[in-house]
């Protein structure tokens, strides 16, 4: 393709530009396998159709756009365009006067939907809109806003949304392409015909433990505990469905809102206080069964904290209970005596097993919980000849710790020239970020949302044999969640395919209609 330096497109990449050209189009793609090129082809294909007119390409944080913009510079030449970048550090003025000689803009959404907003510029002039990690346009977002003002402003509209996974549902996936005004979907997956050719061997292996015993002691008294709240809130007629962690949130912002409409009455502030406890012994089960028992530990000794600065009653109440005494000193007793979960002793013997095999390994660990992912790569820290570093976000409101984002770009250096083997990372590696390709994927825990397993599993196999191991302890919600994660993405391909035949036979009923028409 004209215009393009250092690179050549695959067969599918092709079929699927030539979608785009003529559609507004939600692109499929496995992470690794060239999303961002398909985004290229069609920039110099519209910007060649319509001179003088820019393009727009969003992602959701600074780094990846940024990734973008340095990719675009990488393989276009430097006389094509003016390429840019928006950030928020930018002031506004200073971006009205970029944005009238940029002829290719980087940005994350906030930047453009604000300064949209305040009317600092139109998309009149914008012949392409690319938004990146294209899931995320539901509700509110500002992809959705943007996209709304773009087809109302734009005088040659034309969309490209780039995902790895939309999701399960059908209905979400048809609210992305409505929001996106999509009129064709292009789905690629590792055994879609076109791509497997290029793709390497990608093995799976399960790796099961069994809940040790003396876990399900501390299990069974949680459970007790946690069954009380549960009565209590059925009891004042709060609760009446299921009692899982993600209801119990919900339910909390119900709560809320009676509480508002209702200040000061006494069944909703008990209730409010009962399932706010039932959420924290919700979240102790869940480190108990798939996470580290220091973690689980360090957990209620921060409950036990809370309690002494009296911040709230229902803690004061939980931590007096003899049971929760029990599962605290139970469970640090067990520390005591260099007990673990199973799951970490799997862990550490197979990342020996795999040095030994290849001295030049680069592994990635994801975990859902930071305090794992620092307690996971202490250990490995303690192996011979291996090097870990731990990669998470940034620092939240209420926490110390986390890494900013020069600190993550200076990490994933390291990974690349294999100063470091092992990254213990949580969901912030999961998304876009140009993190090397690794040969094992290991998941600490099944994770139930298809999107971020198939985000997990595209960083490995792509230009070299790869393996996914995924970490399940038996008989608790490691296995369910390990089993509706596969039924997602099945899930996912059926939606998918479903939408694409019903843009087909929209598409056919207009063509009738036209024909009647004439």
């Amino acid at each position: 393709m004209e215009f393009l330096k250092n690179i050549s497109p695959r067969e599918y990449q092709k079929k699927i530009f030539e979608t785009c050209k003529e559609k507004n189009c939600l692109v499929v793609l496995p992470t690794g396998l060239g999303k961002t090129l398909i985004a290229l082809m069609l920039t110099i294909d519209r910007m060649k159709n319509f001179p003088g007119k820019k393009v727009l390409f969003l992602a959701p944080t600074k780094p990846l756009a940024e990734q973008h913009l340095n990719y675009f510079k990488k393989n276009l030449p430097e006389l094509f365009g003016e390429m840019q970048l928006f950030t928020g550090s930018i002031n506004a003025q200073n971006r009205k006067k970029i944005w009238q000689t940029g002829d290719i803009i980087f940005s994350t959404p906030q930047c453009i939907a604000n300064d949209l907003k305040n009317r600092m510029y139109n998309l009149k002039d914008v012949c392409l809109l690319i938004e990146d990690e294209a899931h995320r346009c539901i509700k509110n977002y500002d992809y959705n806003y943007i996209a709304q003002e773009y087809i109302a402003q734009s005088s040659c509209p034309r969309i490209l949304g780039l995902t790895a996974s939309p999701g399960s549902e059908k209905s979400k996936i048809k609210e992305i392409c409505k929001n996106l005004f999509i009129e064709e979907v292009e789905l690629r997956t590792r055994e879609s015909s076109d791509v497997k050719e290029y793709l390497q061997e990608l093995k799976f292996e399960k790796i099961l433990v069994d809940f040790p015993q003396e876990f399900e002691e501390i299990r069974q008294v949680l459970l007790k505990i946690f069954g009380e709240y549960v009565e209590e809130l059925r009891s004042r007629k709060i609760l009446f469905g299921s009692a899982s962690k993600t209801e119990l949130i919900a339910l909390q912002g119900k709560i809320s809102g009676l509480l508002m409409r209702n200040p000061g009455n006494f069944n909703y502030m008990m209730g409010a206080s009962a399932c706010a406890q039932a959420v924290k012994i919700q979240h102790a089960l869940e480190l108990l069964e798939t996470q580290t028992l220091e973690g689980f530990n360090k957990y209620l000794k921060g409950l036990f904290e809370q309690a002494s600065k009296k911040q709230s009653k229902g803690v004061v109440k939980l931590v007096a209970k003899p049971e929760f005494n029990f599962v605290f000193t139970r469970s640090s007793e067990l520390l005591s005596k260099k007990r673990e979960h199973p799951k970490l002793h799997e862990l550490i013997k197979l990342i020996e097993k795999e040095k030994i095999e290849n001295p030049n390994i680069k592994i990635i660990i994801f975990t859902q919980f930071r305090e794992t992912a620092s307690n996971i790569s202490k250990r490995i820290n303690e192996l011979k000849d291996i090097k870990s570093k731990l990669f998470i976000g940034q620092a939240k409101k209420d926490s110390t710790g986390g890494l900013n984002q020069k600190q993550q770009k200076k990490i994933i250096e390291e990974f690349s020239e294999g100063k470091i083997n092992v990254l213990c990372a949580t969901c912030i590696a999961e998304e876009g970020l140009d993190i090397p390709e690794v040969n094992i994927v290991i998941f600490y825990e099944p994770i139930p949302s298809a999107i971020r397993t198939i985000q997990r599993s595209g960083r490995t196999a792509r230009l070299k044999k790869g393996k996914i191991i995924m970490l399940i302890t038996k008989k608790t919600r490691d296995e369910a969640f390990f089993y509706v994660s596969k039924s997602r993405e099945k899930k996912m391909k059926i939606a998918i395919e479903s939408i694409k035949s019903d843009f087909e036979n929209g598409n056919k009923n207009k063509i009738e209609i036209q024909k009647k028409l004439e």
